[in-house]
């Protein structure tokens, strides 16, 4: 609204309105109240607002009693001063309005409602899950590996017999694999020219197997993705959830070699002073195979629920990579050796944080999100 603009009689910035210019309606009432029509561009803030109410308000209003009266006049002189009445109350209301605008454009304030509550702005974070991916894959490409992925439907050869899987292994069982084709029984029409029947792949060592047969060693490799099983939603499983694998194929590569590079991972994801621990255990794919522990970030080995009193959690998987494996890529495994690992990003971020139950990792609650983003800030 500028000055000079007419806005229902009344110009604005001028201090000139309506009544100004109006005749005597030969209403003394009516009449009494045209000084206080030309006072309201000299009236500002509070006592604006007291004018307003003692003239246009609801209960107290002059002009309100004014026009309850109109019933109580006789007929011939209920139209006139009804017009009248009306046009001096038009010219009120812009008056009012135009001082309220000018006062505000004067102070310069927003054209927003100022007394209205603030909004909280949503800031969002990265997942805990995600987090612990990205710092995993930056480790070990300081350490001279590079990432790759593969997708996330396979078949039975990628996913099971070129990774040394015998036939009859439980992992091919319905309860614990999503097929998504039916494309023989049990896996026996499956080979690698005829692969079998597709399914969600249960691990990411699928893509060991295709980064091994684009090419000759050595190959450095750590795998992220989205892997599937038919699992139920638990404390400690889920039936969908992200791993992180690795691959490290050379000559002369051996055992001590996978545990000085595990160990300097987990000193450098948790902290130098975490104690490791390898103990043997058995996967198909890998011959020897161990599986790594690192001390309880809850109790830091003293021992509670979380461990099973024992001061050692469970982190991950791995082991020499199987000769059978290296021939079913085409790799020399007279003249390569290699090692694998595998693990949950999910499972590790329950350990840097001290979470009991991974399913505080996929409640989607704001709360937990901000608090774990607030100790990586």
């Amino acid at each position: 609204m500028i000055a000079g603009e007419i806005v229902w009689g009344w110009e604005v910035g001028t201090g000139k309105g309506e009544g100004e210019d109006m005749d005597p309606t030969g209403y003394p009432d009516l009449d009494a109240l045209l000084p206080r029509l030309d006072g309201i561009d000299r009236l500002d803030g509070a006592a604006l607002e007291e004018e307003r109410i003692a003239v246009l308000g609801r209960k107290q209003g002059v002009l309100t009693a004014l026009l309850r009266g109109l019933p109580e006049l006789p007929a011939e002189e209920r139209r006139s001063y009804g017009a009248a009445l009306n046009r001096l109350k038009a010219s009120f209301q812009a008056a009012f309005e135009a001082r309220t605008g000018a006062a505000r454009d004067a102070r310069g304030a927003p054209s927003v409602d100022l007394t209205m509550p603030g909004r909280r702005r949503w800031v969002g974070a990265v997942h805990p899950v995600t987090r612990a991916i990205d710092e995993i894959c930056e480790i070990f490409r300081s350490l001279g590996f590079t990432v790759a992925v593969g997708p996330e439907v396979e078949d039975e050869w990628m996913n099971f017999f070129a990774l040394n899987f015998p036939r009859n292994h439980p992992a091919l069982d319905l309860h614990d694999t999503l097929y998504l084709t039916d494309g023989g029984t049990d896996g026996v029409e499956a080979g690698k020219e005829n692969g079998g029947r597709l399914l969600l792949r249960t691990h990411t060592s699928p893509v060991q197997i295709r980064v091994m047969q684009e090419g000759p060693p050595p190959y450095r490799v750590v795998i992220p993705g989205m892997v599937y099983r038919n699992d139920p939603f638990d404390p400690s499983h889920a039936p969908g959830f992200a791993q992180i694998e690795g691959l490290a194929v050379d000559e002369g590569i051996g055992l001590v070699d996978l545990k000085a590079t595990l160990t300097q991972f987990i000193h450098r994801f948790f902290s130098p002073s975490t104690r490791v621990r390898l103990r043997p255990s058995y996967f198909p794919f890998t011959e020897p195979s161990g599986e790594l522990d690192i001390e309880c970030q809850l109790c830091h080995g003293s021992g509670c629920p979380a461990c099973k009193q024992t001061g050692w959690m469970e982190l991950l998987g791995c082991g020499m990579v199987h000769p059978k494996v290296l021939e079913n890529t085409g790799v020399d495994a007279e003249r390569y050796s290699g090692w694998a690992f595998g693990m949950g990003p999910g499972r590790v971020a329950m350990n840097r944080y001290g979470l009991p139950d991974i399913r505080y990792l996929y409640s989607g609650d704001m709360r937990l999100l901000r608090q774990l983003a607030g100790r990586d800030a």
